[in-house]
């Protein structure tokens, strides 16, 4: 059975606008965030509507446990690095990572709610830099990051180009 989250609580904070992962990518859910009754992370992503940062709410519940008490950092990261990843493709950028870099700074207790912010830093030809930062209610960084991203083209997703035909 699954532990109880409040995360299904947790409302859109002023100017941000729901997203649905499954949705925006057209396909089944995604590696972290795709499990929503699950007992590891639960996510739900939103979009800052003023400066298009992806945010996001994420619960680590037992099944994400590392050191006693805490989530583990590969959890942590997962998260992270979905959540970057995400960014650059809501910013039309369909991409698959080359590089994850992230930075722990504070324990992230079991049964926690966080927030998680990325956007897209930087894009130069092909090379898209992503950048996240992960922290508690009380606003302490618990973890941030960066990711370097490669663009694909929609052939290598086997997603069809916008105006092709399906048929």
């Amino acid at each position: 059975m699954a532990a109880p989250c409040p995360l299904q609580s947790y409302q859109a904070e002023p100017g941000w606008k729901e997203l649905i992962a499954g949705d925006a990518f057209g396909y089944q859910p995604l590696f972290v965030s795709g499990d929503p009754s699950g007992n590891r992370i639960r996510v739900r992503y939103f979009v800052h509507t003023k400066d298009r940062r992806l945010m996001c709410k994420a619960w680590f519940g037992p099944g994400s446990q590392g050191p006693p008490g805490h989530a583990h950092g590969g959890s942590i990261s997962a998260l992270m690095d979905e959540a970057m990843g995400f960014a650059a493709w809501v910013a039309g950028n369909m991409v698959l990572a080359a590089k994850l870099t992230i930075n722990f700074r504070d324990m992230v207790p079991v049964d926690s709610i966080l927030t998680c912010e990325a956007w897209v830093e930087d894009i130069q030809g092909r090379k898209i830099t992503t950048r996240s930062r992960l922290f508690s209610q009380d606003g302490t960084t618990c973890s941030d990051g960066t990711a370097l991203f490669l663009k694909l083209s929609p052939e290598k997703f086997g997603i069809a180009r916008p105006g092709e035909d399906d048929a």
